[in-house]
């Protein structure tokens, strides 16, 4: 269930929902997503679900990684990109063969070792890992080209927008636990931004407070 086959029938299904970022789709393809997951639940690494990883979190629907990242690259190649909750490192590894340098923050400190021993064994050596609360984002790194948070605040964090350089992207799901919508924010200038929702989401709440 972890052959090439079974991940290029996941490609396929990916692009006839939608996406159509090639090097997005390539870095998808070569991604063992079976390594994210207990081994007891490997079977399903290539099903377009989200799965558990433990302390209540979950590795994201690929379709929703495929999409946010994406949307996030929507302009071009990105140099300086920060993601809010590392989780498993699935995102992360998704993401960091397509930007120059990678800061991720995970706020649950046992998940974090793992992606890192995750992220290692795939020669990802551009990722910055940080154990603080991800709603602070990681302002002494800032500016960001862009921001991509994998948990949901009730409204997007202030702090977070502050990071973002002038034209650069912030991809976000908004919202409680009974509603949730997937934002784009783009800043315009200094002080002006724009949003736009995307689509209706599921995601685990942006939590404050660290995991040890």
């Amino acid at each position: 269930m972890t052959s090439q086959r079974t991940r290029d029938r996941l490609i396929n299904r990916l692009r006839e929902q939608g996406i159509v970022n090639e090097s997005v789709l390539e870095v998808m393809r070569q991604t063992p997503r079976h390594i994210f997951i207990d081994e007891a639940l490997s079977h399903r690494a290539y099903e377009d679900t989200a799965l558990p990883i433990g302390f209540n979190q979950t590795i994201s629907q690929p379709f929703i990684v495929a999409r946010m990242t994406e949307t996030l690259l929507a302009d071009g190649p990105l140099d300086k990109v920060l993601e809010v909750g590392t989780g498993s490192g699935y995102q992360t590894s998704i993401l960091a063969p397509l930007v120059s340098e990678l800061f991720s923050v995970e706020r649950i400190r046992p998940l974090q070792e793992k992606a890192r021993e995750r992220l290692k064994l795939l020669g990802l050596s551009n990722v910055h890992l940080k154990h603080t609360d991800g709603g602070m984002g990681w302002s002494v790194k800032a500016p960001f080209d862009g921001i991509l948070a994998a948990c949901a605040p009730e409204e997007v964090p202030e702090e977070l927008k502050q990071q973002l350089a002038i034209g650069g992207r912030l991809i976000i799901p908004v919202g409680g636990s009974d509603s949730q919508e997937l934002k784009l924010v783009l800043r315009l200038s200094e002080e002006e931004f724009s949003t736009e929702v995307l689509e209706c989401v599921k995601f685990v709440p942006l939590l404050s407070g660290t995991v040890r």
